[in-house]
């Protein structure tokens, strides 16, 4: 293999491909980065065995071949070299790759390319068109929400499927952790109907939101039994899908809760996180009490204080008092860019629904603490 191409987009391509690579790996293969050169560019693959990217580079390709190496210090390698600079790659010998630039010169060790594994998807089932704004928005609004825990696999994940609703045919995603859940939805695009609902795993979820901030078109989202493939902007992402049944989240959507509270969501953003200062790190919780009009924030402490903040609010209905995690309510606030939050409430130990008033497109339901 003989290869000259320009640094800028070799860069580009490697710092999509090698994110994907783990630090540590007890498969010396899934350390490195598959380089193929054919045609008139080179082809980058990087897999950790449950997600896999293929970049394509534009380059000269001299000679036709394939070597593997190190994904991370080629990464740095590469990042180094001046801005603009010409690079070569070159394979010596089946044990070496070499990238030559200017008067740089460096020998990576390299693995026999055939050792390299294909998460290949199968024939999708179902094939849609989507576009990068509403893709990256679905995601945005739920990936906050989900699970952590490992015991709880199937929500490790963005649950996405298909709906019908009284508005029309809807795709929807759905995160939660137990404590909180988001749903949001849009149109469906052509070819969603049908689909099984999947559940896209969080280490996918979050190499998409890197691949969807700079993608100028529409995603082409491939769904097989058990993987699903995104095509953006000529990066190819396939992942595997988790193999769960996402629980039956209507249920803990609550439809009568008859009592609404509006505030203004940065200042009721910024008073919680003033009034939290103050509370345990365990417990995190924030007290709300509500009457005609009014709000007020509180948390007591007894190892470091009491804090107490009052909004202006719009409130009718029987007075009551309710606490919630604060790390949950700015977080979930962080996700309404409207000026106005509204909470439906029913008693303090009834979920609570808060949404944007200006956007029906997103609900959050979030379990109230004990204060």
């Amino acid at each position: 293999m003989r290869v000259t191409l320009d640094r800028n987009a070799f860069q580009k391509a490697l710092g999509h491909v090698q994110s994907v690579v783990e630090r540590r790996n007890t498969v010396p293969i899934l350390s490195n980065v598959l380089i193929q050169a054919q045609g008139d560019g080179l082809k980058l693959t990087a897999t950790d065995l449950d997600m896999e990217i293929v970049e394509g580079v534009p380059a000269t390709v001299l000679e036709e071949g394939a070597a593997t190496a190190p994904a991370h210090l080629l990464h740095d390698i590469v990042r180094k070299l001046p801005d603009g600079a010409e690079l070569r790659l070159e394979v010596p010998d089946d044990a070496r790759v070499a990238i030559i630039s200017g008067r740089s010169r460096f020998m990576l060790p390299s693995l026999p390319p055939e050792d390299f594994p294909d998460l290949a998807a199968g024939a999708p089932t179902h094939t849609f068109r989507i576009s990068a704004e509403d893709l990256g928005y679905l995601i945005e609004h739920t990936k906050f929400a989900i699970s952590t825990e490992e015991t709880r696999y199937y929500l490790n994940g963005i649950y996405f499927h298909h709906m019908e609703t009284e508005g029309g045919d809807v795709f929807r995603a759905v995160a939660t952790d137990g404590h909180r859940l988001a749903r949001v939805e849009m149109p469906a695009p052509e070819g969603v109907a049908g689909m099984p609902g999947i559940i896209v795993p969080r280490k996918t979820v979050l190499e998409l939101v890197r691949l969807l901030d700079a993608a100028k078109d529409d995603v082409e989202v491939a769904l097989s039994e058990t993987k699903i493939r995104f095509s953006i902007d000529g990066v190819v992402l396939t992942s595997k899908l988790i193999d769960g049944t996402f629980p039956d989240y209507e249920r803990v959507i609550p439809t009568s809760n008859e009592r609404r509270l509006e505030v203004d969501t940065k200042l009721f953003a910024q008073a919680v996180d003033r009034v939290s200062t103050v509370s345990s790190e365990k417990g995190r919780a924030v007290k709300l009490s509500l009457s005609e009009d009014r709000l007020v924030l509180s948390v007591n402490n007894p190892e470091a204080g009491s804090a107490e903040e009052e909004l202006s609010a719009s409130y009718k209905g029987e007075p009551m008092e309710i606490g919630f995690n604060a790390r949950y309510l700015i977080e979930i606030t962080a996700q309404i860019e409207g000026d106005t939050t509204l909470f439906e409430l029913n008693d303090p130990a009834s979920p609570t629904i808060m949404r944007d008033v200006e956007d029906t497109r997103a609900i959050y339901v979030l379990m109230p603490m004990r204060v």
